[in-house]
């Protein structure tokens, strides 16, 4: 178990000095971005989905986005409303409910070829100790991943790549604003926070891997 772990933080140590060496410019990632539902509204996620272990009642977004900073990244569009996603699922012992919204993004984020799918709100019914992660996987199929365990599609989409940077010519439906400069990113690379969110499913993706790991074992 201890290797297990230790190979997941090395492939998350790795995953993000890579994308902080990326070059001195404003660099777009297309990637799957999480949130967390505070007072009814998104915010973007400070932690990865496997170490978020939120109680009843919690609301997390998964949103397919393009963007060069956290501050830009597009928030799920469905409402964080958990009495709405998870009125059919009555509370149960040894239990708990997350309201998941999966937002697949829009078409100017969609890759070349591809058209998001719309998006899908559940309700996960999952073990009181369950991460976010797990609420995911309950509730979701096809998730793929790549070979450093960074989650790259969700009900099969996208077709393929994985947090790739995108070409200058196109651009995001939200546009980056000036926050990054303002935190201390004035080389104008991924910010620290864009980092944090494509590390966090990074994260998500090194948990599953191991999982399914230790269940074969």
């Amino acid at each position: 178990m201890r290797r297990g772990r230790a190979a997941g933080a090395l492939l998350l140590a790795g995953a993000v000095s890579g994308l902080a060496a990326a070059p001195a410019q404003a660099q777009e990632y297309r990637y799957w971005s999480f949130w967390d539902s505070k007072g009814g509204s998104w915010s973007y996620a400070s932690e990865g989905p496997a170490t978020v272990r939120p109680a009843d009642g919690a609301v997390q977004g998964f949103r397919f986005t393009v963007s060069a900073d956290s501050a830009a990244a597009g928030k799920p569009r469905a409402a964080a409303d958990f009495a709405a996603l998870c009125q059919g699922t009555p509370a149960k012992d040894g239990s708990k409910r997350i309201g998941i919204v999966i937002d697949f993004g829009t078409a100017s984020d969609a890759p070349d070829g591809e058209a998001p799918p719309k998006p899908r709100t559940a309700c996960a019914r999952v073990p009181e100790d369950a991460s976010a992660g797990d609420a995911l996987a309950e509730v979701a199929r096809r998730l793929r991943y790549d070979t450093n365990a960074l989650l790259c599609a969700i009900g099969g989409y996208p077709k393929s790549g994985c947090a790739d940077q995108v070409g200058g010519a196109k651009k995001p439906s939200a546009v980056p604003s000036s926050k990054a400069a303002a935190d201390g990113d004035e080389d104008g690379g991924p910010s620290a926070g864009l980092l944090g969110g494509i590390a966090a499913v990074v994260v998500l993706g090194a948990a599953a891997v191991w999982r399914a790991r230790r269940r074969r074992g």
